[in-house]
């Protein structure tokens, strides 16, 4: 099949994906029309997130494509990276679940999990029979994870006991399996573990009073002599660079995703300008609304240039921290000033959700923060760049 252009892709990016993609993204992106669209500004306004629809996610078949566990062809990196933007395009706050359970979650067990352990967990994962988490970062944590890490893990026998506190998990309020990253009180490691949403010791509370990616059901998690047996723990991941490799391929997902973000702006944006009018025209043919357009299309052209470059390298086996860094980074912050332009342009009515550009505007701020802040993936595109760390 043949997609239809999306008014933001304006050098036809999307054409660069063969006659399979197309046909997946094209199923996709009519689901997230018909069934995601109409939902969403409601889902956000009472920060309630719509279980009805994930069995038509699940219908999709894509959640378990990147893993040979899971039946279907394995799919490009640039496929996926569609699948990020289109979601994102529609609404950040299902893009961010379904990339939790999907990118985070599946991603550490299939990057870190013995075989064993994959194909206990990762079908029914792919099916989205069971949803997952990613349980990492801290109440008094950010950025300083990787040296920072409180929460702990003590060997005893055939178990592990958990104790600590996490902050701001996604999907972790109603998630099956939760990846719990711990640090060994024995050898100081970090290492994961899965951890049932029933096991004693574990405790979720939802977050209230969010402004941004409101139908995300994110948590507060309390470990308390939490035990999880020997085999939940996922026996590749032995230090935190393994966990680290699971976020260099997630963080590339938010840069896709902020591109999602920017055609959704641009898409709405020119919509309202060729229907509104002022003065006895429509706002569209006034120069000073012309040039905020084009700025948010220049945005969109670039990052969406970047992100496909991106998953080329991923494909090529070329890839390294600062390209997803500098992606990350980079698409973010162009995505906070499409919004913003966008809702400059739509005036009052770019306020309120029933014009929808609000919702996108708020949830920009979450996408531009986590998966690491704009100045942490600087700072890894620095090291990079002139061979010398300047974190501390």
């Amino acid at each position: 099949m043949t997609l239809n252009s999306l008014p933001g892709d304006l050098y036809h990016m999307q054409d660069l994906l063969d006659e399979r993609e197309q046909e997946i993204v094209g199923r996709v992106r009519t689901f997230l029309e018909e069934k995601v669209a109409p939902i969403a500004n409601d889902c956000w306004a009472r920060a309630e997130f719509p279980f009805d629809l994930i069995p038509g996610y699940a219908e999709l078949g894509v959640a378990g494509l990147p893993f040979e566990e899971c039946p279907g062809e394995r799919p490009s990196s640039l496929l996926t990276g569609f699948l990020a933007m289109d979601m994102a395009r529609v609404d950040p706050s299902m893009a961010t679940f379904f990339g939790v359970h999907s990118g985070l979650a599946m991603g550490s067990i299939g990057r870190c999990g013995s075989p064993e352990q994959r194909a206990r967990w990762l079908p029914a994962m792919g099916r989205m029979e069971k949803i997952g988490a990613f349980a990492l970062t801290e109440p008094e944590g950010g950025s300083d994870v990787a040296l920072g890490l409180r929460t702990t893990a003590r060997r005893d026998g055939d178990h592990w006991i958990l104790n600590g506190a996490k902050r701001w998990i996604g999907n972790a309020t109603f998630a099956d399996l939760v990846v719990v990253w711990a640090r060994d009180e024995d050898d100081g490691q970090v290492k994961g573990f899965v951890v049932g949403k029933d096991a004693p010791g574990f405790t979720a509370t939802r977050i209230e009073n969010k402004i941004a990616l409101r139908t995300v059901q994110n948590a507060d998690i309390v470990l308390e002599d939490c035990r999880v047996p020997e085999e939940d723990r996922l026996a590749e991941a032995r230090s935190f660079r393994d966990t680290a490799a699971v976020l260099r391929r997630t963080r590339s997902g938010v840069a896709w995703q902020a591109v999602g973000v920017m055609l959704a702006a641009y898409e709405i944006a020119r919509r309202y300008a060729i229907e509104r009018e002022q003065f006895g025209r429509v706002i569209a043919e006034f120069q000073l609304v012309q040039d905020l357009l084009v700025r948010m299309l220049g945005n969109a052209t670039a990052s969406l240039g970047m992100v496909v470059r991106l998953a080329q390298l991923q494909d090529a086996g070329m890839y390294r921290d600062e390209h997803s860094a500098l992606a990350k980074a980079y698409c973010t912050t162009r995505m906070r000033e499409a919004v913003g332009w966008a809702r400059e342009l739509m005036a009052g009515n770019g306020i309120v959700l029933d014009y929808d550009i609000g919702r996108f505007v708020a949830d920009a701020e979450a996408l531009y923060s986590y998966e690491g802040t704009r100045e942490i993936n600087t700072l890894i595109v620095g090291r990079a760049a002139t061979g010398h760390g300047a974190f501390v």
